[in-house]
């Protein structure tokens, strides 16, 4: 399901072309991993963004962001984007919401794409917070389109036929965090909220 999520949400969806700057938030999840790596088999420039040290070093160091950073150790969010896209933003991968798609919006560039899977920072706020700068989506011409994986199945042969091979020549890789026994799940879950996890989460039944 990540796999196609991110085929889609790349090639379908965001299509960003070689060259140009692509930001993907909760970069060290499930789907942002394999979007970040795409990005970068294509020929983009890929930041990301994470919640620690460790997942910012991941990025980096193994899975071939060209940057990353901690957004919990930054006081300006908006300030933070300009340092890592001073030309600003061409394509966008929304899985966070919230005070990060109001940064965003003020750095994307004119014909900008925003794909939009997820919003982990709102799904548990009894009040969703507001966004400030939705101005800049008419003023920057900017396409905003959310997706899933169920919009795409039928693309599932193509997406095999372009991710096996990278899959197989080591071009591309994917993290699991891995809990032992069902009886992990439910605290697995709560932690998928706080960013405990590194990539997909997983909670193995049987060894068999």
């Amino acid at each position: 399901m990540p796999g196609m999520t991110s085929y889609a949400g790349f090639y379908e969806v965001g299509t960003p072309k070689k060259g140009e700057y692509v930001f993907v938030s909760a970069a060290s999840g499930a789907v942002g991993q394999l979007i970040g790596q795409i990005a970068k088999l294509e020929g983009c420039y890929v930041v990301g963004s994470a919640g620690s040290k460790e997942k910012v070093d991941l990025l980096k160091n193994q899975l071939g962001f060209d940057e990353a950073f901690n957004y919990k150790e930054e006081q300006d969010l908006n300030a933070a984007l300009k340092r890592y896209f001073p030309e600003g933003i061409d394509v966008y991968f929304e899985h966070v919401g919230g005070k990060m798609l109001d940064a965003v919006l003020l750095n994307m560039r004119h014909h900008g794409r925003i794909a939009v899977c997820g919003m982990i920072s709102q799904y548990n706020l009894d009040e969703p917070e507001g966004i400030k700068n939705l101005l800049h989506i008419g003023f920057k011409w900017i396409q905003m389109k959310g997706y899933t994986h169920r919009n795409y199945y039928h693309l599932y042969p193509k997406f095999l036929d372009r991710f096996l091979p990278y899959i197989r020549e080591k071009k591309m890789v994917y993290v699991e965090d891995i809990v032992d026994g069902l009886e992990s799940g439910p605290a697995a879950l709560v932690g998928l909220f706080s960013g405990r996890n590194f990539g997909k989460q997983v909670a193995v039944v049987a060894h068999e």
